[in-house]
């Protein structure tokens, strides 16, 4: 009798660079069925390239499930509760190498946040609204700690976000990463939330024009919605600011640079200079973002009185489209 092509895997196991397409193969040959003939000792085998394979590249399928449970949904938690311990464990151990870890003295998280996005907020939103939506970028921004990692990665709502975030962490303290490919950041964001890298708390500007906080919170300004924190809200304004989704990123680099310049320059004369040096310094590494046009609405935003809302007024949906209406608030010129 011929074995089946998944029942070989377990004796000639294939090139170990693609353990992703073993473990599918097996699942889709049923040897993970209930009344399969598959040993406890296939199982752990498979299970140990699961887990070798998410550290290795933050990646797994969510369809296969390699710790059983009785129903679905069982089985999909001890899988993921399975990848986090092992990352978990993992990020400890290469935590532990490093002799001298940084030490942040900053410990009030909250209120350098206040001071980094209260002047956009300020600029962006009536002041009806300023107080709720800065203490929303407040609960927004989880910097990455030794005493919270753990708890992080256990949270985070991905199992990719989670090993992003561990790469994030064990990069700031100067660990090995999981992966030579894991990105150089200093944050990532996520839904509503911001989580930032030691690093920006001990170098929050390595760039004179960069504020890695001010362009994530400008992203929760388009995934939070208005009516949870009880905003003034209508079917074409459900959420705190309505950016079209083209113009997204540059938004977020435009508030960023803006903050910067305006932190820098205490006059219009200095601030129209520092537009020049960023125009002839800085270069944005992100495609989705029209260079000319980025410099186009920042320059208009350094020559207005309440250049926040020159930004948003560019940015928004209605503009984006075209339209004559548009969703500013309390627009100061």
């Amino acid at each position: 009798m011929q074995e089946s092509p998944a029942r070989e895997l377990f004796e000639h196991p294939g090139s170990p660079d693609e353990p992703e397409q073993n473990i599918r193969l097996c699942v889709d040959n049923q040897l993970m069925a209930p009344n399969s003939q598959v040993t406890g000792e296939q199982v752990t085998a498979l299970q140990d390239a699961a887990v070798r394979h998410y550290l290795e590249t933050g990646e797994h399928d969510p369809n296969v499930h390699l710790w059983r449970g009785d129903n679905f949904m069982e089985a999909e938690i001890r899988t993921d509760k399975a990848l986090r311990g092992a990352l978990i464990a993992v990020v400890k151990n290469h935590s532990d190498a490093v002799p001298n870890p940084p030490i942040v003295a900053q410990s009030d998280f909250s209120a350098m946040t206040r001071s980094k996005i209260a002047p956009m907020v300020n600029g962006l939103f009536p002041k009806t609204e300023q107080a709720q939506v800065i203490a929303l970028l407040e609960r927004s921004a989880v910097f990455l700690t030794t005493g919270n990692i753990e708890t992080v990665l256990t949270s985070a709502p991905w199992l990719s976000t989670a090993w992003d975030l561990a790469n994030l962490y064990l990069a700031s303290i100067g660990a090995k990463a999981l992966s030579p490919q894991a990105s150089a950041i200093v944050g990532l964001s996520e839904e509503t939330t911001c989580y930032v890298s030691i690093e920006y708390l001990l170098d929050p500007n390595p760039e004179p024009f960069s504020d890695y906080l001010v362009h994530e919170a400008a992203h929760v300004f388009h995934n939070c919605r208005r009516e949870p924190l009880g905003l003034k809200h209508s079917r074409n304004h459900r959420y705190l600011l309505e950016i079209h989704y083209r113009m997204r990123e540059t938004f977020a680099y435009c508030c960023e640079a803006y903050s910067r310049i305006l932190v820098l320059g205490d006059t219009p004369a200095r601030r129209l200079a520092l537009l020049e040096q960023h125009a002839a310094d800085y270069r944005l590494t992100d495609d989705s973002v029209d260079p000319e046009e980025y410099q186009d609405i920042l320059r208009e935003a350094v020559m207005a009185r309440n250049g926040w809302k020159h930004i948003l007024k560019r940015c928004s949906i209605n503009i984006a489209r075209g339209c004559s209406q548009t969703l500013i608030l309390n627009a100061d010129t």
